[in-house]
């Protein structure tokens, strides 16, 4: 699943652009989510006639960065291989209220029983690209790295981490596999920052980050006497980021986190981090208005 991710280890800078999934991982995705709505049948798609075929058009109601345009291909394509869409826009782009964003055309029972699905996967995902783009766009021209978070919807990890690039932000590490993030509860199990840090180093892998979270200025002195290169600064106050960045004088990346929201996030980023993190761009999730309707 990893290998989806291309911003596993950001820096400073701006995001590049987003690299699907395997689809390999999309359908198996996808059959996960049918069966959780189709199950053994649609029962109310027997009301259609199976020799009827029709056209629909996808609409967007609001603007928003639009994501998710394979999940939703790959729904269709499962259910029925004769249903054929044509997209007019991509993953990552803008989009305005009434635009269509594609035509969609096949057997109509099918467009029906995936109706549903694919609209699910493309609202979602084009709502955490749609915040990641706010996110982004609040701190243009300034040298940092917006990041997610593994504060994702259960299910929906890859695809959202995904969505976070198309909307111009950066992902985190994936899950618990790929990267050392050393928190308050290991620290304490550990018996303090240089104990944790050095069993870390003993136990990571060739290229595997290893990352500390502090609480405090000291923890952080700490951290930077450890050999500490990625620091988290958790709930820091503005004048402490300062502080901390020249403390650190470019000897480690700092990142600060902890309750970041579009109002406070270019007054962080002023002060010299290298990267945030923010939960809020995929756990605080509000679904595109979008509507698929039938047009003959």
């Amino acid at each position: 699943m990893a290998e989806s991710n291309q911003e596993m280890n950001p820096s400073r800078g701006a995001a590049r652009p987003a690299r699907l999934p395997d689809p390999r991982l999309i359908e198996a995705q996808v059959r996960a989510a049918l069966e959780e709505d189709v199950g053994a049948g649609d029962l109310t798609a027997v009301l259609v006639p199976r020799d009827q075929r029709s056209r629909a058009e996808l609409i967007t109601r609001e603007p928003a960065v639009i994501c998710g345009c394979a999940w939703f291909d790959t729904v269709f394509r499962v259910l029925d291989p004769g249903i054929s869409v044509r997209w007019e826009v991509a993953d990552g782009a803008p989009v305005r209220p009434g635009q269509r964003l594609a035509l969609i055309e096949g057997p109509s029972a099918a467009l029906l029983t995936g109706e549903r699905t694919a609209m699910n996967y493309l609202q979602t995902l084009s709502g955490t690209a749609t915040r990641a783009a706010e996110f982004a766009a609040a701190v243009a021209g300034l040298p940092v790295a917006v990041l997610d978070t593994r504060k994702t919807l259960p299910g929906l990890r890859v695809q959202q981490k995904y969505a976070v690039l198309c909307g111009g932000c950066h992902n985190h590490r994936m899950g618990l596999f790929d990267a050392i993030l050393i928190k308050e509860n290991h620290i304490l199990a550990a018996g303090s920052i240089p104990a944790a840090l050095a069993a870390a180093a003993a136990a990571a892998g060739v290229g595997v980050e290893i990352q500390i979270e502090v609480e405090s200025l000291d923890e952080l002195q700490t951290a930077l006497d450890g050999g500490a290169e990625s620091i988290l600064l958790d709930n820091f106050a503005l004048g402490d980021l300062r502080l901390a960045v020249a403390m650190s004088a470019g000897r480690a990346r700092l990142e600060a986190s902890g309750g970041i929201t579009i109002a406070t996030i270019r007054a962080i980023a002023e002060t010299g981090v290298d990267r945030i993190s923010v939960g809020a761009l995929t756990k605080d999730v509000t679904a595109v208005d979008l509507s698929m309707r039938f047009v003959g």
